[in-house]
């Protein structure tokens, strides 16, 4: 695909001009939702620039959410953002299909740990006790939304951990534990950098913030039995709080 040769000279940066030309593109129908865009080097030569300038018209249409960029995969057409509904009865899989997506997930790591001040008091329990810490990353339709860390009291869920060495749902493995249903108490959003492991693995820019929502979850009884920290790809993933 070619378009027009890019204006020298007068007034308007080149980089401007190409990222104008491939959003025209976009709009237009001519790349889709999900394809991949040519590579750097291809675009360099078709402008007859240097790649800095074809990174600088890319990080444009990066930061303005037309384009995704992966790291060693390349630029691709920015898909639907997913609706993340925080109500008090949040399921990732339930809440994925029913924007006709296919959900999935994967547990990066399970681990023990000792409750810090701020984790203690917001499961009630003492400082020092040992808590599951469960890491897991949330797939749509393939494409990483989410990564959630949660952290379930211990003896309470020591089962969970068996669980989730066999599947990745968090839900039946409280369910495992005996807690067939718990609610969102409280959420608390903010918004930052990821961290270098946090871009890697949402495969977005480090320089892109990530959406970041601290919640408590309770059992029937009001018991705290999650904390969750949940960090969400900003560019796929809009929250909409419910009451």
């Amino acid at each position: 695909m070619t378009g027009a040769p890019l204006a020298r000279g007068q007034g308007v940066a080149l980089w401007r001009q190409i990222a104008a030309s491939l959003e025209g593109e976009i709009a237009h129908g001519g790349r889709a939702a999900g394809d991949r865009l040519p590579t750097e080097a291809v675009l360099t030569q078709r402008f007859g620039v240097n790649r800095h300038t074809v990174r600088r018209a890319l990080e444009d249409l990066e930061a303005r959410g037309l384009i995704r960029v992966e790291q060693g995969r390349g630029a691709f057409v920015a898909e639907d953002v997913v609706d993340y509904r925080l109500g008090p009865r949040t399921r990732f899989s339930e809440l994925i299909r029913r924007q006709n997506r296919e959900p999935a997930g994967r547990i990066l790591r399970l681990s023990e740990i000792p409750a810090e001040t701020q984790l203690a008091e917001a499961l009630g329990i003492r400082r020092g006790r040992m808590v599951l810490k469960v890491d897991r990353l949330g797939l749509s339709n393939g494409r990483p939304v989410v990564i959630g860390v949660h952290h379930l009291p211990l003896p309470r869920f020591a089962v969970a951990a068996d669980v989730l060495g066999e599947e990745t749902s968090i839900t039946a493995a409280l369910a495992a534990c005996g807690l067939s249903d718990y609610r969102r108490k409280s959420s608390r959003i903010t918004a930052r950098l990821p961290t270098p492991e946090e871009a890697d693995l949402l495969q977005q820019s480090r320089s892109r913030p990530v959406l970041v929502s601290e919640s408590l979850n309770v059992d029937p009884d009001g018991q705290p039995v999650d904390w969750t920290q949940a960090i969400y790809a900003a560019g796929r993933v809009q929250l909409v709080v419910e009451p």
